[in-house]
């Protein structure tokens, strides 16, 4: 019977397994496949009651992605539309099959709407870029004569999205956030103009922040990760993160009150590469340079624009806009916190005593993490 492995040898194993087992999952995804990239605000859906007791829903979300769950779902083969009006016909062929994958649920008893499908017009999008055209599905019926409560579920999407609830009048929004094809609860119609206290708005954009990065944040898990693995000392990696922060903070808020703009298509590719250079540098340097702190800080402020594109499709209400970003950014700081503790207690509590730690942890991590920002580089660039 062989001899049991001290701790610190079977940590070592542990660690070395899961950096490998990292870098070949990342590696050896197809070149032509999409890995998903905090698709947080992807899929939008705007519920509006009217005075005449009929009810509209507004679905508007990425068309390609869209049609292909249609398409499997009702299979059918896979198509690949050339042009906004090759998809606005596959729509027109599929549209009918939408009232299968919703529920509209007055009291209840359950409503079967009608659906028109639209795809954004030619030419809406920059260089008619068919991987960000959209889609609007519009849901219409009529609400039961002194319906008290509405349920909506969607089951064609898998990421968190807002479920903004309009009553008629001058009155305010109420947005609900789902998880895929969960199942909203119920909203009491006559208070559906009652806007939410501050504390409910904390929590929810609180609970919101953390699930941006851990699970629903793939490139700034990615990015976070690039900046721990430089070294396994604290110093090193609280000089980046506080740089990091500072930069992702000022521009979350300058952007969200319209100081700043940037395209999503310029700042999405820009995030990418910065994972790249992020993992790339850590193969060719193992200590902490002046100017990767500089960097740091300047990728920080792409990632608060892209931040802040998640927060303007939410309808988050304007007196309660300052709650809302200070309590989104905390959420946001809480999951990188996360990540780093994670990977700190996976690999970096053996790092210092170990000669090995650049060779099988650093080396194939940072490998595989620059292929991944580069696959999504090329993607968001359109190559």
């Amino acid at each position: 019977m062989s001899p049991r492995l001290p701790l610190v040898e079977r940590t070592r194993l542990l660690a070395r397994c899961t950096s490998w087992l990292l870098a070949a999952g990342l590696a050896c995804v197809p070149l032509g496949a999409t890995i998903g990239a905090h698709e947080i605000g992807t899929t939008r859906v705007v519920a509006s009651l009217t005075r005449d007791d009929t009810y509209t829903i507004d679905v508007t979300t990425d068309a390609g992605a869209l049609l292909g769950r249609l398409e499997l779902a009702s299979k059918r083969p896979r198509s690949s539309p050339a042009s906004a009006a090759e998809y606005q016909r596959a729509f027109a062929a599929l549209c009918g099959e939408l009232p299968h994958h919703v529920a509209v649920v007055f009291d209840d008893v359950p409503d079967e709407p009608r659906a028109d499908c639209t795809v954004d017009a030619p030419g809406g999008v920059a260089g008619d870029d068919l991987s960000a055209l959209g889609v609007t599905v519009t849901l219409r019926g009529a609400v039961p004569p002194g319906a008290k409560t509405f349920r909506w579920r969607y089951d064609l999407t898998f990421a968190s999205y807002a479920l903004t609830m309009k009553a008629p009048g001058p009155q305010a929004a109420e947005t609900i956030w789902l998880e895929g094809g969960e199942e909203s609860r119920p909203v009491v119609l006559a208070r559906v103009a009652a806007p939410p206290s501050r504390a409910a708005v904390a929590r929810t954009y609180l609970g919101l922040g953390f699930t941006h990065i851990v699970p629903g944040g793939l490139d700034h898990i990615l990015f976070v990760l690039g900046i721990f693995l430089l070294s396994g000392r604290l110093r090193p990696i609280l000089w980046q993160v506080s740089a990091f922060t500072l930069a992702h903070s000022m521009t979350l808020g300058l952007t969200l009150y319209g100081v700043i703009a940037l395209p999503s298509s310029i700042v999405e590719p820009m995030i990418a590469m910065s994972i790249v250079y992020v993992a790339v540098e850590n193969l060719v340097t193992s200590e902490l340079k002046p100017w990767r702190v500089a960097l740091v800080f300047g990728f920080g402020l792409l990632h608060g624009m892209g931040f802040a594109g998640v927060l303007r499709e939410m309808a988050l209400p304007r007196s309660e806009i300052l709650t809302g970003l200070v309590a989104f950014n905390a959420g946001v700081e809480a999951g990188q916190l996360t990540v780093i503790l994670s990977a700190f207690l996976a690999v970096g509590v053996w790092a210092r005593r170990s000669d090995s730690y650049r060779r099988l942890i650093v080396v194939p991590g940072s490998a595989a993490i620059a292929l991944t920002g580069l696959l999504w580089t090329m993607q968001r660039l359109g190559l």
